[in-house]
């Protein structure tokens, strides 16, 4: 398989809380998929893993060169933990058929986080050239 294109974000779970405090709830229902915002309220301090999934869908969209809008949506995406916990991408929609559509066949993900920060690194891999010629410039 060869490189499609990787990414990376660092986000300040501040600035999270100040965009929570803004918008509230419609703020998760435009990034998080109601299995995430689940599993988020489920945690004892949910929002560095608000952050964490933010920085994830932040870091897939540069692996994509997409940025978020037509080919890629914040709902496109799901984090996911496979049985060992692992955290893991899930594509549907737009993303899922821009994935297709460049050959993308598996997005490898890494996020990590404390109370101040969330960061976020997304490898996606594929059949097709790998260097990014059918990409929309970032």
């Amino acid at each position: 398989m060869k490189v499609f294109g990787i990414g990376i974000d660092l986000v300040e779970t501040e600035r999270i809380a100040e965009v929570l405090e803004r918008h509230g709830e419609r703020f998760l229902e435009k990034i998080l998929t109601p299995e995430e915002r689940s599993y988020c309220q489920r945690q004892a301090d949910p929002l560095p893993h608000v952050a964490a999934r933010f920085a994830v869908k932040e870091a897939v969209a540069k692996a994509f060169g997409t940025g978020i809008g037509a080919d890629l949506g914040w709902l496109d995406m799901e984090i996911r933990r496979d049985d060992r916990g692992a955290p893991h991408l899930d594509l549907s929609g737009a993303g899922a058929e821009f994935a297709r559509r460049m050959g993308i066949v598996e997005v490898k993900i890494s996020l990590s986080h404390v109370k101040s920060c969330a960061v976020a690194q997304a490898m996606a891999l594929g059949e097709g050239p790998g260097d990014g010629a059918a990409r929309q410039p970032a």
